[in-house]
């Protein structure tokens, strides 16, 4: 169910409740937000402002999390961060000669596919949370007004929809040189070491149970490599040693190159 407040929004948050499959109701206004709740999975969305987030109400923050990308710290990191010499561009390959295109088959609130699209690369994201999806293409829309990033956001394409079954439908010259996989890990219960987008997404979207399934699908398609990224200590996908390990202070990059492939 979705509960509705302020005209103004009104028009806006039945579209996004027609596109999510869920029925809206309207029972009250108010001046400042519009607030639509999904009251089947225990969390809420607001639509504040014109912009679409997400609050849980079994784990409530103090601000409801959106896919901001025009937020300050994260384009300092995009214009002054390690760019090429950041781990998940050397686990994706990526080189001044060679700008893969890549499949993030896990896009979650597509912080990765932002920065990886700021490098050169030509990033199609893929979320089949249908609230997620909502929330990207808001995001991506917000975007727009940002000048720095238009260039940037012409590179990215958002599909919503199964991953899996998204890349056994590629053609040849469909596949990409690089199939990107964040798959969400499950909920250590210790809400302190993580940060709040990733606590509204646990909610939203739960851990992906099954995520090792992924594996074998992105190696039948990406023309050069998978990278997987993981938490430092946590066991490889599907048991599958990969090629190659970029490591990190808490997380690393699992790289499974293609057998045709070279080191690229």
């Amino acid at each position: 169910m979705f509960v509705l407040y302020l005209p103004d929004y009104q028009p806006q948050a039945y579209q996004i409740a027609s596109s999510l499959g869920l029925e809206a109701f309207v029972l009250a206004n108010n001046d400042r937000k519009t607030l639509l709740a999904w009251a089947e999975k225990g969390e809420f969305a607001i639509l504040l402002d014109g912009q679409l987030s997400l609050q849980p109400l079994t784990k409530p923050l103090p601000n409801a999390v959106a896919v901001d990308w025009a937020n300050k710290s994260l384009l300092w990191r995009l214009q002054h961060g390690g760019g090429r010499s950041e781990l998940i561009a050397k686990a994706c390959g990526i080189k001044k000669d060679f700008l893969p295109t890549i499949i993030d088959a896990t896009a979650g609130f597509g912080k990765d596919s932002l920065l990886l699209a700021s490098l050169g690369c030509s990033v199609t994201l893929l979320e089949r949370s249908p609230l997620v999806a909502a929330m990207l293409a808001d995001g991506w829309q917000r975007a727009q007004a940002e000048a720095y990033l238009l260039p940037i956001l012409a590179r990215m394409s958002i599909h919503e929809g199964d991953a899996k079954a998204h890349l056994l439908a590629l053609t040849v010259e469909q596949r990409p040189d690089v199939v990107y996989l964040d798959p969400m890990f499950p909920d250590r219960g210790n809400s302190a070491k993580v940060k709040k987008d990733m606590q509204a997404f646990h909610v939203a979207v739960g851990a992906d149970d099954d995520a090792d399934a992924l594996l074998a699908p992105a190696l039948a398609v990406a023309k050069k490599r998978v990278v997987v990224k993981r938490p430092r200590h946590a066991e490889h996908l599907a048991g599958q040693k990969p090629s190659l390990m970029y490591e990190g202070e808490s997380s690393r990059f699992d790289v499974y190159l293609n057998h045709h492939a070279s080191s690229t």
